[in-house]
């Protein structure tokens, strides 16, 4: 383990690492297909970060993430983003009390939807600019000041925020300064042909089935401390690193970034790509980094961090194919 990490038994690993493998089974019974789309869910989950999820409505991103608060026993909040949404309906008011005994009156804060420890934020380009900020400004201090007074959140506090990628009419896009602020993109796709026919069935019967309860509050944020402990080794450090540099268009080799990137990534970038490879090094058994977990984190912690140019959005590029150019590129030593 890293230096000043907390102390860990084989037995209690043993059972950390037991208890994800039985999230992943509980969820998995009540979501047909969307295996990666789970295990980056819990990868966030686990590495104490926050979702945007991408996808076409109907493809159960809200069944998803109910699933998952039921499975761990969290409290789950859900609000529909609009374009009429106040940060108020958010965070939370004051509100006017009377005493009716001495008839004194006083305010008190009423909290907000905000106030659980997950929260789906359907749509959340549908509402104003200062409404996300407002949502935003929870998920970076996890706490909200409200007239002079400081909310803490609880812990843990998840905010797996969802987006329409096909209708744009009407929306108020994230800026990159808050894209920042979620660890992984997760894409949504359609599922097979097997897949759907498996989900219609399920979901046309009487009787459909919640998660299974298979993790307390305490195990994940227990769980949550072992992420950060998880080895990784000096030369993957830098190989990360290296990575998230190299989609800088000043200072990169890959033809492909030079080419098609008006923008790269922070050192953000780079933090949220080494939390994330432990997080996956955990949920697949192991204690320590490998070369492959930088690499299969790599597009959902920079496809929304990386900004293609004029050219690319017009030849039609996906930042996916040059983040795969990216990869090939940059080895590790």
């Amino acid at each position: 383990m890293a230096d000043g990490a907390i102390a860990w038994s084989e037995q209690e690993i043993g059972e950390l690492t037991a208890k994800v493998k039985a999230l992943k089974a509980s969820m998995g019974r009540v979501i047909i297909g969307q295996e990666n789309v789970i295990d980056s869910l819990i990868i966030c989950l686990l590495a104490g970060g926050h979702a945007l999820v991408e996808g076409v409505p109907g493809l159960g991103k809200t069944l998803l993430v109910k699933s998952l608060s039921q499975a761990t026993e969290l409290d789950f909040h859900r609000v529909q983003f609009t374009p009429d949404l106040m940060p108020s309906d958010i965070v939370g008011t004051e509100i006017l009390e009377e005493d009716h005994a001495t008839r004194k009156r006083e305010f008190r804060f009423q909290q907000g939807p905000v106030f659980t420890q997950v929260l789906l934020a359907d749509e959340i380009n549908r509402a104003p600019p200062k409404t996300q900020s407002a949502l935003l400004e929870a998920m970076q201090e996890r706490s909200v000041t409200f007239a002079g007074q400081t909310h803490k959140l609880p812990k843990p506090f998840f905010v797996l925020a969802t987006q329409n990628p096909i209708e744009q009419a009407g929306t108020y896009p994230l800026p990159e300064a808050q894209l920042d602020r979620f660890l992984l993109r997760i894409d949504v796709v359609y599922p097979t042909e097997e897949e759907e026919i498996a989900m219609v069935s399920a979901t046309t019967h009487a009787g459909l089935k919640d998660a299974e309860p298979v993790m307390d509050v305490a195990t994940l944020l227990r769980l949550q401390q072992l992420v950060r402990d998880i080895e990784i080794g000096d030369h993957l450090l830098a190989y990360a690193t290296r990575l998230v540099r190299a989609t800088r268009p000043s200072l990169t080799t890959v033809p492909a970034v030079k080419k098609h990137i008006g923008w790269g990534a922070g050192p953000r970038a780079g933090q949220a790509l080494v939390l994330a490879s432990k997080a996956r090094a955990l949920m697949q058994g192991r204690l320590a980094v490998t070369r492959e977990d930088i690499g299969e984190m790599l597009l959902p912690v920079l496809a929304h961090r990386v900004l293609r140019n004029f050219e690319a959005e017009a030849d039609g590029i996906a930042i996916a194919d040059i983040l795969q150019a990216l990869r090939e590129h940059i080895r590790p030593d």
